[in-house]
């Protein structure tokens, strides 16, 4: 199917990561605003530990937390709510 007619994916269709490591403040005000932007649109979510996985830990030890939407990078650092909603609907 051409790029140009894909079918935009239902809010349950989409996947959001968040790489953190415990003990991260930032980690933790990242997870908040995933957690309520997720819950209001029914967007799945999943937690990886950096500290448990050697391969994360290498790609993003120094950008965390990172956010993944679908595999793909979002950001890093800081998660701003109405990117992530944008992000997630359009």
């Amino acid at each position: 199917m051409s790029p140009l007619f894909r079918r935009k994916a239902a809010a349950h269709e989409r996947l959001v990561t968040l790489i953190r490591k415990p003990g991260c403040h930032l980690c933790d005000d990242a997870q908040l605003v995933i957690e309520k932007v997720c819950g209001e649109l029914g967007v799945p979510i999943e937690r990886k530990d950096i500290t448990q996985d050697r391969a994360l830990h290498d790609q993003y030890w120094e950008q965390i937390p990172v956010v993944l939407i679908d595999g793909e990078q979002h950001t890093f650092w800081r998660v701003n709510e109405e990117r992530l909603r944008r992000a997630l609907t359009d």
